[in-house]
């Protein structure tokens, strides 16, 4: 099935834009969790065999394996999340998520595939917010009992330089 929906049917049109609301919904969820520092809420939004992948576009473009982050399960994810919280030690700052509408590309009978642009800012106490990352999501969702969740993020980052280094997930 082809992500335009036809004008002429209004079932399908209905259906097409309460997925596009469902996968707006989860990702303002999503940049919440993130934004609020709720990061043992980040793995749920994955399948268990989920996978988390961050890379820059360059390396994306080009076919290349080299990421920054690439996780291939929640147990992976929940490691992740026990070194933020745990073992990594940082001068505090806010993040904010920005993301832009969903745009879905293909919708099969199980598979979602829905792409979506975000910007993540970053804000030390006592300083100005500066741009942190920006780029893309790639994903491949599905229904889980109703649930959307998230089988497959690629974070795909514009940004050719990092600033200090990348501790959370975008």
């Amino acid at each position: 099935m082809t992500a335009t929906p036809a004008h002429s049917d209004p079932q399908g049109l209905l259906a097409h834009l309460l997925l596009h609301h469902e996968i707006n919904q989860l990702n303002a969820s999503y940049a919440a969790a993130l934004d609020e520092k709720r990061f043992d809420d980040w793995p749920l939004f994955f399948l268990e065999d989920g996978r988390y992948k961050l890379q820059a576009r360059e390396n994306f473009d080009r076919q290349l394996p080299l990421a920054l982050m690439d996780l291939e399960s929640r147990g992976m994810m929940k490691d992740r999340v026990y070194g933020i919280t745990q073992t990594i030690y940082h001068g505090p700052y806010y993040m904010r998520h920005v993301i832009g509408q969903a745009r879905v590309l293909e919708r099969g009978d199980e598979v979602i595939r829905a792409e979506a642009n975000y910007a993540v800012f970053r804000t030390k106490p006592g300083s100005i917010s500066e741009v942190y990352n920006v780029g893309r999501y790639i994903d491949e969702l599905v229904h889980v009992d109703g649930v959307l969740q998230i089988k497959s993020r690629m974070a795909v980052y514009d940004s050719e330089m990092i600033l200090n280094s990348l501790i959370y997930p975008v």
